[in-house]
């Protein structure tokens, strides 16, 4: 692990609370013990307040230099700050070091740009964490346009054998999940000036209605489920008091003109026989009232 922030030293832990060996490797010496002491911390809160067991204190993350932590590594992952230069030179020294996987843990920098700097870039793929490491379960695995599929074949292996839920997006800037919510600002920023509601009244708006359903289905379902005719309704009237940009997509009219409008009609962005549709409906509201119940204690 080459970086030891919040980030890099939540990802080492991660991996060495799974029973891996772990080096990490920050810009000194002096750093890195810096970062495996907060990681060490960090681990004990974690067991205090009961969210680890007091296995975890003894899972083991030691300490290098960056050529002697990536020596040998089946895995190096990079986790330094989004800064272009400072990735390239990273991981330029790292591949010259190593024969293993090189991945580069960014948030929006494309896979084919930091891939000039990486020794023998077919092993080179992008892995993007999110904050808190340790707690959130999916990962953008991005394949840059020289690596080997083998290589995110073996990327997305180890992230599952980790507890983790790996999703392959490609090497576009923000990839999937930024994209998605640097929309979900802009709009909101957009609201909130307009005077339609305020900061935390659309928060609370956020967590307790679409919000409330996302940890358990992503946009295609719960569209399914809510009917695709309902949402073309939704978008026309808001393409005509709000703006043109809320047109309904084409893709979507085209699925509501053939018939697919959702679940209810046994097929919508996905088709559903009576039984599928029914499970369906029955895990939303499971999950649902788990969830109800869960937040009102």
């Amino acid at each position: 692990m080459l970086g030891g922030g919040t980030m890099g030293g939540g990802i080492a832990g991660h991996f060495a609370r799974a029973g891996l060996t772990v080096r990490l490797a920050d810009a000194s010496a002096e750093l890195t013990e810096q970062s495996i002491e907060r990681l060490r911390q960090r681990s004990a809160g974690h067991v205090e307040a009961g969210l680890l067991g007091a296995e975890a204190l003894r899972a083991e993350v030691t300490a290098s230099d960056l050529e002697a932590a990536v020596d040998g590594a089946d895995l190096v992952i990079e986790a330094v700050p989004e800064d272009p230069e400072l990735k390239a030179e990273i991981l330029s020294r790292a591949s010259r070091a190593t024969d293993g996987i090189i991945a580069t843990n960014t948030s929006s920098l494309p896979i084919a740009g930091l891939a000039e700097s990486v020794h023998r870039p077919e092993r080179f793929l992008g892995v993007h964490w999110f904050n808190p490491p340790e707690w959130t379960p999916g990962i953008e695995v991005i394949r840059g346009p020289t690596t080997q599929q083998k290589v995110v074949t073996r990327v997305v292996k180890l992230l599952r054998d980790v507890g983790k839920q790996p999703a392959e997006v490609a090497d576009r800037a923000g990839f999937v999940s930024n994209r998605l919510q640097m929309a979900l600002l802009r709009e909101a920023l957009a609201i909130v000036a307009e005077g339609q509601t305020t900061r935390e009244d659309l928060d609370t708006i956020v967590r307790s209605t679409f919000g409330f359903r996302l940890p358990f289905f992503g946009p295609f379902q719960i569209a399914d489920m809510a009917g695709l005719d309902t949402y073309v309704g939704v978008y026309k009237t808001l393409e005509r008091d709000v703006g043109p940009e809320f047109a309904p997509p084409e893709e979507l009219v085209a699925l509501v003109d053939a018939g697919r409008v959702g679940a209810k009609a046994g097929a919508g962005f996905e088709e559903y026989s009576d039984q599928e549709r029914d499970r369906l409906l029955l895990e939303r509201d499971r999950h649902y009232a788990a969830l109800a119940r869960l937040l009102a204690e």
